[in-house]
């Protein structure tokens, strides 16, 4: 299973960035997707998930009405539209896979393959 995240890059506070995450390896439309990131010094963090059919999505407090997770079954791509961003969200962000429910990952539970991340840097 391959995850191949891309998209990051520097960008002043208030702007936008999108990630996109490459599957390859498994059935992506039976995957449960998610990102997470993980700044300097800091643990990693759930930041969105969706559920295999997007019919479910779920977002960290503080990336809410800010971020949209989706995907593109047809493509194998997970997305992550990042607006308004913050100082804050600088980190190395990881797209997930997992074969249980988008909950089940919303709720701390750890994902079944992970890409490598692709660093985001916002500037103040």
């Amino acid at each position: 299973v391959q995850l191949q995240a891309s998209g990051g890059g520097l960008v002043q506070t208030g702007g936008s960035l999108r990630l996109s995450c490459a599957a390859s390896g498994l059935t992506f439309s039976t995957y449960s997707m998610g990102w997470f990131r993980q700044a300097p010094g800091k643990e990693r963090e759930f930041v969105a998930a969706i559920s295999s059919g997007s019919s479910t999505t779920y977002y960290a407090d503080s990336v809410k009405g800010r971020f949209t997770i989706s995907r593109d079954n047809a493509k194998n791509t997970v997305y992550l539209q990042m607006n308004n961003l913050k100082p804050e969200d600088t980190a190395v962000y990881y797209c997930a896979a997992g074969r249980y429910s988008a909950r089940y990952y919303r709720q701390g539970n750890g994902m079944d393959y992970w890409g490598k991340g692709t660093q985001v840097t916002v500037s103040s």
